[in-house]
C-alpha cells in the first residue's frame, strides 16, 4: 500500500482521524486492498499536479 498515500483518492477522514480510499471500490476490489494483495492498483493517480502535467506536453 506504500503507492496509496501518494494517490489522489487516498484521503483522511477527519471524523473517524484516519485514510481511506475514496475510489468506489467493488467486494473484490476492497478485499484485494485491505488484505494488500494486489500490487499495483488499477485506479491509482498520483496526486503530484507536476507529474500530471509532464504526461500532458
Amino acid at each position: 500500500m506504500d503507492h496509496c498515500e501518494s494517490c489522489m483518492y487516498y484521503v483522511y477522514d477527519e471524523e473517524y482521524e484516519s485514510y481511506y480510499c475514496d475510489m468506489d471500490l467493488d467486494e473484490d476490489e476492497m478485499v484485494h486492498f485491505l488484505r494488500g494483495t494486489r500490487k499495483d492498483c488499477p485506479y491509482y493517480r498520483s496526486d503530484n499536479e507536476y507529474e500530471v502535467v509532464k504526461h500532458q506536453a
